[in-house]
């Protein structure tokens, strides 16, 4: 019973493992018990043996498996997709941005504005249409910036919207020059539609991370 510790030591330092007793009390022990060297011994011839046995042979599922596999992991044609409308939306609110800069560029550069109005006004009208166009460029960018500038962008879209239709109906406000405010509503509009993919997207995770994939 007391060469059991030092069996057990012994067994757990052929594993790799730590033998619970100081190395220097187990040497001793295994130097002065002849039962306990010779036990020693066949562990040692045991543990090689079992480590150097050759592995059994076993047959080659590659093959099997990968054609057990699905051509096509499930939801991988419905993110192709999710992908390319985000692409396109991006694309569009580029072309929208560049449109819009392009508009706010005379009143900036030349001081000109919609029925003469005095320069400073232009100034104002260029410099306000420049950070708008700046706005979509800067979501196209980035997505992740869409619901963030939706607010803004969006208030100014529907005042600008209800001021332009009463304008009009007033004829204070040529056709022409209403019809360019499109430009801002078509950009709203983007943005809008990059915010809610976005919340799809995020809102859909969690679901992902609750199912189990089977073994």
């Amino acid at each position: 019973m007391q060469c059991t510790p030092y069996r057990e030591a012994v067994s757990a330092r052929l594993d790799g493992e730590s033998p619970g007793l100081p190395p220097g009390e187990l040497d001793a022990h295994l130097a002065a018990c002849p039962g306990c060297a010779a036990w020693v011994r066949q562990a040692e011839l045991v543990t090689r043996r079992a480590r150097l046995a050759p592995a059994p042979a076993v047959p080659d599922l590659t093959a099997t498996v990968l054609a057990a596999l699905p051509r096509e992991l499930p939801g991988t044609a419905a993110a192709a997709r999710a992908r390319l409308a985000t692409a396109a939306l991006r694309l569009a609110l580029l072309a929208v941005g560049v449109a819009q800069a392009a508009l706010a560029w005379p009143s900036l550069v030349a001081g000109t504005g919609a029925m003469s109005a005095p320069v400073h006004m232009a100034h104002e009208s260029g410099a306000w249409n420049l950070g708008i166009a700046a706005a979509f460029l800067a979501v196209a960018a980035g997505p992740r910036l869409a619901a963030g500038a939706l607010p803004f962008l969006g208030t100014v879209a529907v005042l600008l919207a209800v001021l332009t239709v009463a304008d009009l109906r007033a004829g204070h406000v040529a056709a022409d020059r209403a019809a360019a405010h499109l430009v801002l509503l078509a950009g709203v509009a983007l943005v809008g539609s990059v915010a809610w993919r976005g919340r799809r997207r995020r809102s859909a995770l969690p679901a992902v991370r609750r199912e189990r994939v089977p073994a």
